[in-house]
């Protein structure tokens, strides 16, 4: 499928062309008529304008400068008691993964459920679930 601006480039030199075999066969010029373009009404439409489904929802979300599928990067918490890593979840637990120190290659799994502050069973690091909703 060819893009808009060579499907323009094209229907324009068809014309041309036309114009042009037009003229050279009835041996007369013909008269120059204004050059029209599609999009000048109303200007080349943005991207806020042309969005439709999920990319409209999060263009609108992030006006707002909420993240509803959590696109962009998420803050970075200490994971102590007084400021645990925020784990968002659409039920009351989940599992989670932790990567108890930086070059560990092992993750250590369990379940953190919805309430107080949580601490992975082997790094002592603390986790918070809490609710999410989902936009839709």
């Amino acid at each position: 499928m060819r893009s808009f601006s060579a499907r323009m480039a094209a229907r324009l030199l068809l014309r041309s062309a036309t114009r042009t075999a037009a003229a050279v066969y009835s041996r007369r010029p013909l008269p120059a008529q204004a050059v029209v373009r599609g999009l000048a009404s109303g200007g080349i439409p943005t991207d806020d304008e042309q969005a439709t489904g999920l990319e409209k929802i999060v263009l609108e979300a992030s006006k707002k400068g909420t993240d509803p599928y959590n696109i962009l990067k998420p803050k970075e918490y200490a994971g102590s008691k007084q400021d645990p890593h925020i784990v968002p979840s659409i039920t009351n637990k989940r599992i989670v993964g932790c990567v108890c120190e930086e070059d560990n290659t092992a993750v250590v799994w369990f379940w953190l459920h919805q309430g107080e502050a949580q601490r992975c069973p082997s790094c002592g690091a603390y986790y918070k679930l809490v609710p999410h909703e989902l936009p839709h």
